[in-house]
């Protein structure tokens, strides 16, 4: 029996003197994830007058969403959007840069693609 690892994890990085929510979604995402994902940034993001979020996004084990599932990040993206300042996306697939590049659609901020996460971390300290 194969494990089937999906899910996401959440944290904060400091490199020098910056902090970088760092995201690394795994597998295919469900609409179960997301409902431990929502009140988690909802709550990270609670009291936070005019935040100015950098997100890291690891999305180099990350398959995909169900479709309720895509709704659901859909909707966080709607709610939380202006919140962030710069989303970086590091990936190594081609759908991987079209999913930033509809990010930045969505976002007061910027959203760009990497395929490499130095290069990545650097664009989101600069």
């Amino acid at each position: 029996m194969a494990i089937q690892r999906h899910g996401i994890s959440i944290g904060l990085e400091r490199t020098d003197n910056d902090f970088i929510l760092s995201l690394k979604p795994v597998g295919k995402l469900t609409h179960d994830d997301y409902k431990m994902i929502n009140p988690m940034i909802d709550e990270a993001l609670k009291g936070v007058k005019e935040p100015h979020v950098r997100a890291f996004v690891d999305a180099s084990e990350f398959e995909g969403w169900e479709l309720r599932a895509a709704w659901d990040d859909f909707r966080l993206g709607l709610k939380h959007g202006n919140a962030f300042e710069k989303l970086a996306v590091y990936g190594d697939a081609h759908w991987h840069e079209k999913m930033a590049h509809i990010a930045d659609w969505f976002m007061c901020g910027n959203a760009k693609y990497f395929d490499n996460p130095d290069d990545a971390i650097l664009w989101l300290k600069s």
